[in-house]
């Protein structure tokens, strides 16, 4: 199959990649990214810009998209640019991925993601979810994590204090509140892509542990 990866280079997205690459299943990954990738046989790696992306690249026909763009308040620096990364961008791969008629489109996206919540992250994750699901994808899984377990580029205080909390209680703590690993997502991102199962699913954090 021929995989479109959008978000390469952040935690969850190296580990899509690293296991899309390693998997026979997989023939072809195009990975956007604006960073530049390690080259490997099976990877086509355009340097693309996400605000003026190529709207008639050969490659947008695929079959399957996994998106893992995705920033934090704190690193954008304002709401606007915030729901830039994270709602405009997957929004536009969706659209060109569609329109090229690909069939199949996995989301990263998040625990408590709602359309009418009043918190603004879970407000975007959740207005994303409702406009891909506009797009008209044969197959659209949105897998919602909550606490991103792994080492990030990055140090994040706020989510490293969590995490520590997380760990220490996990054996009591019901499944959903759990760390979810990055290369489980990861997981779960690239087996929905490969299954693309009809109609649109959720992954729910508690199947992420």
């Amino acid at each position: 199959m021929h995989l479109i990866l959008a978000g390469a280079t952040g935690l969850v997205g190296t580990h899509v990649l690293r296991l899309a690459l390693a998997d026979a299943r997989v023939t072809t990954v195009t990975a956007l990214a604006r960073k530049p990738l390690p080259p490997h046989p099976k990877l086509l790696a355009p340097g693309v810009d996400f605000d003026a992306l190529p709207q008639d690249a050969a490659w947008w026909r695929a079959d399957a998209v996994i998106c893992a763009l995705g920033t934090t308040m704190k690193v954008a620096g304002s709401q606007a640019a915030f729901r830039r990364v994270d709602f405009d961008y997957p929004l536009a791969v969706a659209r060109l991925a569609h329109a090229a008629g690909t069939p199949a489109y996995v989301l990263n996206s998040a625990t408590g993601a709602n359309a009418a919540s009043r918190f603004f992250y879970n407000r975007v994750k959740g207005e994303l979810e409702a406009a891909l699901a506009t797009l008209g994808f044969a197959s659209l899984t949105h897998v919602r994590p909550g606490l991103i377990g792994g080492e990030r580029a990055t140090v994040r205080a706020g989510e490293a204090a969590l995490a520590f909390v997380l760990t220490a209680l996990a054996p009591v703590l019901p499944a959903r509140w759990r760390i979810n690993p990055a290369r489980r997502i990861a997981q779960a991102l690239l087996e929905a892509a490969i299954a693309a199962r009809p109609g649109v699913q959720v992954i729910a954090s508690a199947q992420l542990s």
